[in-house]
């Protein structure tokens, strides 16, 4: 795996509070990572958020950078804190506590992908998973912040919209009855990562397209939402879960017949969300 851990877009003129960020999107998978698995490089994706990186890829069009990840998801997950170690995957690892996340499988270095299947036959060095850290989640949250903070002293707040995708069988039950299942998910940890005017703010850019939106529930936010979110200092995160059946082929991963439309449709959304703070959204509600 080469060193490259994240792909930076910047706009040419910084005029949006927002940062867009995707860290499960990478896509880099090494021959020598491919080896090391069980899986085939198509099973090894089904974790990945295929073509997310594509969809946000708007964003320094709008006055937003877009910090997407490089290596991906089942190489090291960079929504999880660095002490989601898995003793099951990882040698010499301690596990800190009940966590979840890790008991399935899924901590800082995954030990299964999606439906639970494993990744490697059997263990990594605790070194081996210091060096992926090292090498990848220290320089992706550094950046991270970095442009959170350039946010908040140009603009006085900081918004984090990260950006996801979710398999369409999560949605199953969500809806109540006789109501229309929600197709994109934000999440906002119950209120404590984000000012509810911002997020009632990003659900109308989903709504006035015609998307079905829905908080909170499958999907909360993890590490980065909770970590990034802090409200009271003028510093906001949102996750942003798309119902993969809207614009790609869960099987084949691969886009669907409706890729193109809907690229272009969150286009508006995203000029929506980082107008976000700025004259642009004044103007637009007089």
């Amino acid at each position: 795996m080469h060193d490259t851990a994240y792909y930076l877009s910047e706009p040419e003129y910084r005029s949006s509070c927002v940062v867009f960020a995707s860290p499960h999107s990478g896509s880099d998978y090494s021959p020598d990572f491919l080896r090391q698995s069980v899986l085939d490089r198509h099973a090894i994706r089904s974790s990945e958020d295929a073509f997310v990186d594509l969809l946000f890829d708007a964003a320094p069009d709008h006055g937003a950078p877009f910090l997407k990840a490089a290596a991906p998801r089942a190489y090291i997950d960079l929504n999880r804190g660095v002490d989601e170690l898995d003793p099951a995957v990882i040698y010499g690892a301690r596990r800190q506590g009940h966590n979840p996340r890790v008991t399935s499988g899924l901590g800082v270095i995954p030990r299964v992908v999606a439906n639970g299947r494993a990744i490697y036959r059997g263990k990594l060095t605790e070194q081996e998973a210091q060096d992926r850290i090292d090498r990848h989640w220290h320089p992706y949250h550094a950046r991270l912040q970095a442009l959170l903070e350039e946010s908040h002293d140009r603009f006085g707040q900081a918004i984090l919209v990260d950006c996801h995708s979710m398999p369409h069988e999560a949605l199953e039950g969500i809806a109540r009855r006789g109501q229309p299942r929600p197709e994109i998910v934000l999440g906002d940890r119950f209120g404590a990562s984000a000012r509810s005017d911002l997020v009632d703010q990003i659900e109308a850019a989903f709504t006035s397209v015609g998307l079905t939106v829905s908080r909170n529930t499958p999907f909360a936010g993890a590490y980065v939402t909770q970590t990034y979110g802090r409200p009271s200092r003028g510093q906001h995160a949102i996750q942003i879960e798309i119902d993969r059946s809207l614009y790609m082929d869960e099987v084949q991963i691969r886009p669907n017949r409706q890729f193109a439309t809907f690229r272009h449709i969150l286009r508006d959304v995203i000029a929506d969300i980082a107008a976000i703070g700025t004259d642009r959204t004044r103007l637009a509600a007089e």
